[in-house]
């Protein structure tokens, strides 16, 4: 049974009565995870609005206590789509899970996210994150080789039988987005899933495609391939390897498969043994389409 038959149609939150996300403070929210999770866990979740672009159910709401409102994102399990490829598990779960990985690296890459009941049952609850509209991570370029400060993903087309060259920024932020996607073997880093906050930060969200076993990394963030881990990176990851052999396994376990988590140990491993970002492996389309 298909989303829409399973959740109500509702407005979009340009339609609803909803308070509109202040940039400064869902910033400051996304930034203290301890606060942030205590008012995503037992704070009153209202829904205001879909996000009807969305191919599953994704809903605009506000989560408040007797303290402070926030503005979250809620996909509840019942309002995923079936994925052929992705049978075990939820959406949802695997949004959770990639939040605690980003988190043991140190580098808080995903907001704050937790696994709770909501209008429509269980589902992943998320700190909502404004983007900052001044802040440039992609561009296009009609040159063969990319400007000084930027990274080359490949050749679009631009219409007109002409192409450009699609590039990223050579931005620490993305260097160390480029290594998670590595870990949790991310199938959709699409542009519009990296929020630049307006405090410096930089976010990615939509991990429902994630830790997969067999490797199906697709991704922006091809302009390190090939290239030596930076000293930060193998900190991070040296770290992430030995708190997945302790208490994080256990907090994964209800969210993904053993033989996920094993295979999300080896690529940590793997990552450390060969100090090098990862190449496309030819066996997957290397970008998302559509990009953006």
């Amino acid at each position: 049974m298909p989303p829409s038959e399973r959740i109500p149609a509702l407005s979009t939150p340009q339609e609803a009565e909803a308070p509109d996300a202040d940039p400064v403070a869902s910033a400051a929210l996304a930034a203290d995870p301890e606060r942030a999770l205590a008012l995503l866990r037992g704070g009153e979740l209202e829904i205001h609005g879909r996000l009807t672009e969305a191919s599953n159910g994704v809903f605009y709401c506000t989560v408040s206590d007797e303290t402070e409102q926030a503005v979250a994102v809620y996909k509840p399990v019942r309002g995923e789509r079936p994925l052929w490829d992705f049978p075990d598990g939820t959406l949802a779960g695997r949004e959770v899970a990639a939040y605690l990985v980003a988190a043991a690296t140190g580098w808080g890459l995903v907001p704050p996210t937790v696994l709770r009941d909501g209008p429509f049952g269980e589902g992943m609850c998320q700190v909502w994150v404004e983007s900052d509209p001044d802040a440039q991570l992609l561009d296009l370029q009609d040159a063969k080789e990319p400007a000084e400060g930027w990274r080359a993903i490949g050749r679009a087309d631009v219409g007109g039988g002409r192409t450009a060259l699609l590039v990223h920024a050579e931005d620490p932020r993305l260097r160390r987005m480029a290594v998670l996607d590595a870990v949790i073997n991310n199938a959709d880093r699409k542009g519009g899933h990296l929020l630049p906050a307006v405090d410096g930060r930089l976010y990615g969200i939509d991990h429902g495609v994630t830790f997969a076993v067999p490797g199906k990394l697709r991704t922006l963030l091809w302009g390190w391939a090939g290239e030596p881990l930076d000293d930060e990176a193998v900190t991070a990851l040296t770290g992430l390897d030995d708190r997945l052999k302790g208490t994080l396994a256990d907090d994964l376990a209800p969210l993904l498969t053993a033989a996920e988590i094993d295979a999300l140990r080896e690529r940590v491993a793997n990552l450390l043994a060969s100090g090098l970002h990862p190449v496309p492996s030819g066996d997957w389309p290397p970008v998302p389409w559509p990009p953006i």
